[in-house]
């Protein structure tokens, strides 16, 4: 664990007050200014990030960011503008242009605010502020102690990309002229390492990382570097295999990106622009009946959980799909109306996703698969949304027997999404948390790799 020095000042309710107090001003404004509607997004966000290499630092930076965004509704008609200036002038002249452009703007029927009924009554912050008072100086020494806690573990780690520590603080308000302010504050931490080992032309990079919203959850540093130089060196010497079909295991953080391109299919911008593969598919069998998926926005320490969505409509908890069959679409309000739906409280994206499991972790998984695919590594993005077509560059390594054979290269795994959800053999219990996309690995029981011919 790393020491985690105390707070001697949280000043962080005080600054929510102060976006606050400008959000309704704003609003004020928009009213006097003849908006049927209005809403105002506030923000400011502190942070720290520092990266070594090699044993040196490379670069130290402390940010500061704050913006505010404002949008004005006069019938259907829609104008917004945005600045990062507080001066009262500049607040002035800002929702002065949104009602500018609204003015021009063409009539949209799906536009405006989300219904004023559906907003959140109770907001609760969901232990996600935890300030890390780490100075620079620290955070240096924390990143140097991964990268030489993986350099130093083994002879053929050579060289590094470096490691880095990062800390963040962000303060959020919202508010519209339904009256609904919801205030959202967290913080997010990270320390990363990525190592090369080999030489030359032989050279295989890894890296491993550890991100929380507390430091106290976090990985130590010495051990997020002997798991890049781990990975690293697993990696060399690294072969192609003869071009087939196969069964293909995406290791848990790879896993999680077919999560990804399911919600991005089933979102409701997609939808409407007829751009998805899955069309139409509310109520049909995308997975195997045993598989269901969960949005949980109430989880503690999760990295999407809130309240509200970027509208103020209340969240709730809800299946996407439920013993394999999908049970709603992605929409925030804009993208409910244009579909002649209602908001499912997902604008601004998915809250905290949980895939379920069937099997045990990553060894039981790789022991029952016999001979396949391992997934360590994807790349490229060919991935086509319309139709469903998925073709990734890949590294991982070759599975015989139930067990790590050799490390491989150079190879490319494609197939179908929906073949490949509804292929979906096992999904494993060694979840991966650093994301809002919680799944563990995920077994396709037949995908075609090319290697080589």
């Amino acid at each position: 664990m790393n020491a985690v020095i105390p707070q001697t000042q949280d000043d962080s309710r005080a600054r929510l007050d102060a976006l606050a107090e400008i959000s309704q001003r704003l609003l004020e404004r928009c009213r006097a200014n003849g908006a049927d509607q209005a809403e105002v997004s506030c923000s400011e966000e502190r942070g720290l990030n520092v990266n070594v290499r090699m044993g040196e630092v490379e670069t130290v930076e402390s940010t500061r960011d704050r913006g505010i965004g404002v949008t004005v509704y006069f019938g259907k008609r829609k104008g917004s503008a945005s600045t990062a200036d507080l001066r009262e002038d500049s607040l002035e002249a800002t929702v002065a242009q949104a009602c500018a452009i609204a003015k021009y703007t063409e009539d949209d029927p799906a536009s405006g605010l989300a219904d004023a009924e559906l907003m959140a009554r109770e907001q609760s912050e969901f232990d996600a502020w935890h300030p890390w008072a780490i100075e620079a100086d620290r955070a240096i020494d924390l990143a140097l102690a991964s990268e030489n806690a993986g350099r130093e573990s083994d002879a053929r780690i050579e060289n590094s990309d470096g490691a880095s520590v990062g800390s963040s603080e962000s303060l959020s308000v919202y508010a519209n002229s339904h009256g609904f302010v919801g205030r959202e504050r967290s913080t997010q931490h990270t320390i990363g390492c990525a190592l090369i080992a080999g030489r030359g032309d032989e050279m295989q990079r890894d890296g491993w990382y550890s991100t929380a919203l507390a430091a106290e959850d976090l990985e130590s540093a010495a051990s997020i570097g002997l798991r890049a130089a781990q990975r690293a060196a697993a990696r060399l010497a690294p072969r192609q295999v003869a071009t087939g079909a196969y069964p293909v295991l995406f290791s848990a953080d790879i896993a999680r990106s077919l999560i990804g391109h399911l919600i991005g299919a089933v979102s409701g911008g997609a939808l409407y622009r007829r751009a998805s593969f899955l069309l139409d598919s509310v109520g049909t069998q995308l997975f195997p009946s045993w598989l269901s998926i969960e949005e949980q926005p109430f989880l503690r320490r999760g990295f999407r959980s809130s309240s509200f969505d970027a509208e103020g409509v209340a969240t709730r908890e809800s299946p996407l799909v439920r013993e394999g069959a999908l049970q709603r679409y992605v929409l925030g309000s804009y993208s409910a109306r244009k579909l002649g739906l209602q908001t499912t409280a997902n604008a601004g994206g998915v809250h905290n996703i949980a895939v379920s499991s069937n099997a045990g972790g990553l060894d039981e998984l790789i022991a029952g698969m016999g001979r396949g695919l391992l997934v360590t590594e994807l790349m490229g993005q060919g991935v086509n949304n319309v139709t469903g077509d998925y073709s990734r560059g890949a590294g991982g390594f070759w599975i015989e027997n139930g067990a790590i054979a050799y490390p491989v290269d150079g190879i490319t795994v494609a197939g179908n999404l929906k073949a490949m959800f509804a292929g979906i053999e096992a999904v494993g219990n060694d979840v991966d948390l650093r994301s809002h996309i919680r799944s563990g690995s995920i077994l396709v029981g037949k995908m075609t790799v090319a290697g080589t011919d």
